[in-house]
């Protein structure tokens, strides 16, 4: 019979507050596994938790987007082996070990490890970028390049569409759009001369000023794709995406089989060296540091793209 293990994982115990503490771990069930966990990325979507500190103060553990091995493998699971580096969108993972289901678990191509192997984020990318309507030489916009817009902008740039220009106020920002193969970056002021000009729009800011400039720029009959992670409530220009007769895509995904597998595929190309992935986790924090990894998300000092936390640095 498997017994528990005692490891560290990271709470959240108020606003702003985490800290280490040491709990059991159980074995690992039917279908399941048990992964000690390398790295995490760290996503902006968990803010607004972290701000405002656990639900009814009952201490929290959060993270989603971890890079682990397999340890021990539950009874009827054939896919996964002990041994083999996994990721995906597993919860409460800011922890040295987590108990996931192996259905949702990718197994990392050779090669890629720590940031590289980090596959939820790019899987999210992947699936906006699958739910679009691209065509060959087609103008594209993306609005909004921080890690998710990063990412796709790389994942543009290996397609055969025409121009791609990256939209943000940040000159950090752009400078990186323009090294990861953009043709163009502009400020927010000056690409809202170009009504209409843009075939697709990627919306990836996750504000009402960016959903508005996207909608403005997207041509008559084009594609809007809102990729950005809109915590709040948005007003719509209805009467620009009715009359401009629009395509409007939802790029987020909550089916998690589906996500699962755009995970695989990110993860497929990151492998083939078409894109440079791992380059896009620019900050390393230990699990004990996570509060300042979080500030500095919240603040993205100069060069700040993605913040990487490890788990072996506490």
């Amino acid at each position: 019979m498997k017994h528990a293990q005692v490891a560290h994982r990271s709470v959240l115990v108020g606003p702003a507050t985490s800290q280490l503490e040491e709990a059991e771990v159980r074995a690992p069930g039917p279908g399941e596994l048990l992964i000690q966990v390398i790295a995490n990325g760290l996503c902006a979507s968990e803010l607004p938790t972290w701000l405002g500190g656990p639900a009814e103060g009952a201490p929290t553990t959060l993270g989603h987007e971890p890079v682990g091995r397999v340890v021990e493998v539950g009874g009827g699971v054939d896919t996964v082996a002990i041994g083999d580096v996994v990721t995906g969108r597993l919860t409460a993972s800011f922890a040295e070990l987590i108990v996931a289901p192996a259905e949702y678990a990718v197994v990392v191509p050779p090669g890629l490890e720590y940031e590289a192997g980090i596959g939820e984020p790019l899987g999210c990318v992947v699936e906006a970028l699958r739910r679009a309507r691209l065509d060959t030489g087609d103008r594209v916009a993306v609005v909004g390049v921080g890690f998710m817009g990063l990412c796709l902008i790389q994942l543009l740039a290996t397609s055969p569409i025409g121009e791609l220009v990256a939209i943000d106020g940040r000159e950090d920002a752009k400078r990186a759009a323009l090294a990861y193969g953009a043709s163009a970056a502009s400020n927010p002021e000056d690409a809202a001369q170009l009504t209409d000009a843009f075939d697709v729009v990627f919306e990836v800011s996750g504000t009402q000023g960016g959903l508005d400039l996207a909608t403005a720029l997207t041509r008559s009959g084009g594609t809007l794709d809102i990729v950005g992670y809109h915590q709040g409530t948005r007003t719509v220009d209805l009467q620009a995406w009715n009359w401009k007769a629009l395509d409007v895509v939802n790029g987020h995904v909550r089916d998690q089989r589906r996500l699962t597998e755009s995970v695989r595929r990110g993860l497929a190309i990151a492998a083939g060296g078409r894109i440079d992935y791992a380059s896009l986790f620019t900050h390393r924090y230990p699990l004990s540091d996570i509060d300042r990894a979080y500030a500095d998300l919240r603040a993205k000092p100069d060069g700040f793209v993605k913040a990487l936390i490890v788990m072996n640095e506490h």
